[in-house]
């Protein structure tokens, strides 16, 4: 027995408690009674410290230096742990059990466990300082950890730890860090941490079920350093990032929800990569997956709602996604730029103002199967740069224009269907290329399938129908070929052309129209002949000209709408070549 004023039975102190147990050579249970102990314990053996009172009426702090030392088999209950610019509690050997207790630290450590230690802690409350696990083993329960100067609970070295149950707010750095070690956390909350809620690094393993993540100020979860790990029905909502796998990390992510996250729901960069399946990510701020410098995620199964770009693969990155339902959002529904590849398979995008935008050079693909796009405002797909993009079985429905390609850019498309579009099915412009085999477009507003600039289009065994202004167009220098392709309705033209292209075995009965463009004005040849003066080979107006000399001075004489005579002359006459020769030979002095 401990009171703070000795008395009948009971030591003053702990610490002479701790002496009378250990000259016993056996289990001890010390049990202490409400008061102010400031004292540093070192606790030897097997023994038990519990405090007689509520909550907080054991108070046990030195002035300076650890608060308890422990090495044996030792279980701490119900008592009030405080220290300043050291660890609190320190786990050098054997195992320690802290339950019902408190622990604050000032400018240190909370709890120390050693490798080769094993620490429980059950119904705790740790403030100010983190919890570090060393190369230790341990399980916490029921325990809140705040407002820690680092991170809140640090996993490192090899140690193994289960969290279960357990609170985490406003920590300085990470709530938890797992770094070459492997740690568990089972229906956790994690709340207000400044940088990344649960961070895993360093070839780490990492388990979450059922936790829940919410106004972090960076990534809710992170991956990095070839990190691994489940994060299986976690909610994340107003983090910057909802969950972020970097440098060769690959965790597997099932049955979560990302919710407000305010830049990206899902983002995969620096070679990272993960598999994604079952999750949702709901009205990101900025994408809501993400993939990005080498990025590779595998996403299966995952819905976005809400938020403005759904699917981003940029800048060297690729994706591959199956089954992913795209809806409602600000902006594309799915984009691939720059020398980046993506597949999509399976896929759906409704009311989004566009579906696919591929950009970027020549190592720039897409490849999109069993795709439904419905309800955009502006292209289904559009392709540019020198981006090589193919479609299979891939329908658009309700928009403005079904798929376009430009620049220099190549769109294959094999078994596509287009309906019910403002502008357009498919349309080919600058020097692209369009080659489609079985394309059906129905109900097109304007055109079926156009060609324009100086576009390419291949075209063979397809079908146009009721397109109000022409099944097929081809202006300018645009050509290609038609092979048994088909025009039906009765509305518009069914082909008009520019004598550029191949009709073989066309059915229709709409009109075919040739219309020949007119041949643009030859050039004006203008030949200097350093010698002769120049050559003119057609009429020449409003020009003045001197040579010669290396300055020519312009002169512009405006006239009066009153006055009659005329001081602008229309046509390059010789005469008034001579005059202007003639001004420059008295300014300058040269001889033509």
């Amino acid at each position: 027995m401990v009171a703070p004023h000795g008395g009948r039975r009971a030591h003053p102190d702990i610490s002479s408690a701790l002496r009378a147990a250990a000259e016993r050579h056996g289990p001890a249970l010390i049990e202490i009674a409400p008061g102010h102990y400031e004292e540093s314990l070192t606790v030897r053996g097997e023994v038990e410290l519990t405090g007689m009172g509520g909550p907080g009426s054991v108070l046990v702090s030195p002035p300076q230096g650890t608060v308890l030392d422990a090495f044996g088999t030792v279980r701490v209950r119900g008592l009030l742990l405080v220290g300043r610019e050291a660890d609190v509690v320190d786990c050098l050997g054997g195992t320690l059990a802290l339950e019902h207790t408190e622990v604050r630290a000032h400018g240190g450590v909370c709890v120390h466990a050693r490798r080769g230690t094993r620490v429980a802690l059950t119904d705790c409350v740790f403030r100010y300082g983190r919890t570090l696990f060393a190369g230790a083993a341990g399980t916490i329960e029921r325990c809140g950890f705040h407002d820690a100067a680092d991170n809140a609970l640090a996993v490192i070295e090899g140690a193994r730890v289960s969290v279960r149950d357990s609170r985490f707010e406003g920590s300085r750095i990470h709530g938890v860090r797992v770094s070459d070690a492997w740690a568990e956390l089972v229906g956790c909350a994690l709340t207000g941490t400044e940088k990344a809620a649960v961070m895993a690094d360093t070839r780490a393993e990492l388990t979450m079920a059922g936790c829940r993540v919410d106004s972090v100020h960076a990534e809710a979860v992170m991956f990095i350093e070839q990190s691994r790990g489940l994060v299986r029905d976690v909610r994340v909502s107003d983090a910057e990032h909802g969950i972020g796998v970097a440098s060769g990390a690959d965790p597997v992510v099932r049955d979560c929800v990302f919710a407000d996250c305010r830049d990206t729901g899902i983002n995969v960069q620096t070679t990272g990569r993960g598999t994604f399946e079952s999750c949702e990510v709901l009205n990101a701020g900025s994408v809501s997956l993400f993939s990005t410098n080498g990025g590779a995620p595998r996403v299966n199964g995952c819905r976005v709602a809400g938020g403005n770009v759904g699917v981003a693969v940029v800048d060297k990155a690729r994706g591959h996604f199956t089954d992913v339902v795209v809806e409602d959002l600000a902006g594309a529904a799915l984009r691939v730029f720059d020398e980046s590849r993506a597949v999509f398979e399976r896929t759906r995008v409704e009311r989004c103002p566009a579906g696919l935008e591929v950009r970027g050079n020549g190592a720039t693909t897409a490849q999109l199967t069993d795709v439904r796009i419905a309800g955009f405002d502006m292209a289904a797909v559009a392709v540019t740069g020198e981006a090589r993009v193919t479609l299979t079985r891939v329908s658009a429905e309700r928009g403005l224009l079904g798929f376009g390609v430009g620049e220099e850019a190549f769109l294959q498309i094999q078994d596509c269907e287009v309906s019910a579009t403002r502008a357009g099915g498919a349309v080919a412009f600058g020097r692209a290329r369009l080659v489609a085999r079985n394309l059906t477009v129905t109900g097109s507003e304007a055109f079926g399938l156009c060609g324009t600039e100086s576009a390419y289009v291949d075209v063979a065994d397809s079908r146009f129908d009721d397109c109000a202004a022409a099944g097929v167009t081809f202006d300018e220098s645009g050509g290609g070929r038609l092979v048994n392709c088909s025009v039906t309705g009765t509305r518009g033209v069914g082909v008009q052309h520019n004598g550029r292209v191949d009709l073989v075995s066309l059915h229709t009965s709409r009109p075919v129209v040739e219309r020949v463009p007119e041949p643009a004005p030859a050039p004006v040849q203008v030949v200097n002949n350093h010698y002769h003066g120049p050559v003119f080979n057609a009429a020449v107006h409003g020009v003045h000209l001197a040579w010669n000399n290396d300055r020519i001075t312009q002169q512009i004489i405006q006239q009066d709408a009153s006055q009659s005579t005329a001081q602008v002359t229309p046509r390059a006459t010789p005469q008034v070549v001579q005059q202007v020769i003639q001004e420059h030979d008295d300014q300058n002095g040269a001889t033509p």
